[in-house]
């Protein structure tokens, strides 16, 4: 190759690079324009598990319902737009959030100090007791304190196995709720921390499951949607969206249509 070759075609691969890298810096929105790229685009993108009934999950004929795919939908129509979701596992989707590659994220995500330095957080729009679960014939575990030593298993970072730490249980990392009830079946844990109305969910799809709630957590948990950070105008669009539907009882609905009661309400 020549000389007059050689720097035309380097040339031409730099101005390349240097387009590539400008793509990459474009896939996020600037902090604070989140809400006007929303609506130029027309749709909401929203991150959630799919496999946490009743919350968000696949129906018999796999398609992706529960109160949390209501609720997405229904901010997504207050907003004026369509809603997309993108499913994945919990840790992995708090980590495009934070990257900035969903909207936001519903999946019944309780509020914690932790979180709040990553993430700003609207209203909540739910309230949930948290529920110690252990096998039927588990007579040692009766209070919180009765989880000092035992094992347990949760999302790592989930607020369950957070409380589980706080009082004393060594945690085993899963990656959804059923992956959960297979340890604590099969003898490889002591129990495990999750959502009251999710084991009575759990119960009534698998009435045979030899399981019982220990104990509940003593402060209920507020429950309510992440948003990147310094996202202000989407967080006050979507307060003002779940306000809306809350006044209109659309939350109630949907909480008695999924929990059989209001979890809108504390």
């Amino acid at each position: 190759m020549n000389r007059r070759i050689f720097w035309t075609f380097a040339a031409g691969l730099a101005a390349a690079l240097l387009l590539l890298a400008g793509c990459g810096q474009k896939s996020g929105a600037p902090a604070g324009d989140r809400l006007s790229q929303i609506k130029e685009r027309g749709e909401l993108v929203v991150a959630m598990e799919g496999t946490w009934s009743p919350w968000t999950y696949h129906d018999e004929s796999d398609n992706l319902v529960g109160y949390d795919t209501e609720v997405a939908a229904a901010i997504a129509e207050k907003l004026g737009v369509s809603v997309r979701y993108v499913e994945g596992e919990f840790d992995g989707l708090l980590a495009g959030l934070e990257a900035g590659r969903y909207d936001i994220m519903v999946n019944g995500m309780d509020i914690d100090e932790e979180r709040q330095e990553k993430f700003d957080f609207t209203d909540p729009y739910a309230y949930g007791h948290v529920a110690v679960i252990v096998r039927g014939d588990n007579a040692a575990i009766q209070t919180m304190e009765d989880l000092a030593g035992k094992h347990t298993a949760n999302t790592i970072t989930s607020t369950y196995a957070k409380i589980a730490e706080q009082y004393g249980a060594e945690v085993t990392g899963v990656d959804d709720l059923n992956q959960t009830f297979e340890l604590l079946f099969s003898d490889r844990i002591d129990a495990t921390l999750n959502a009251e109305d999710s084991y009575y969910d759990y119960m009534k799809a698998h009435p045979e499951a030899d399981a019982k709630i220990a104990c509940l957590a003593p402060d209920a948990t507020l429950i309510a949607i992440p948003v990147p950070k310094g996202e202000t105008a989407l967080v006050e669009a979507v307060n003002a969206a779940l306000a809306e539907l809350r006044e209109e009882g659309v939350l109630t609905e949907l909480s008695m249509k999924y929990f059989d009661r209001d979890i809108s309400q504390q």
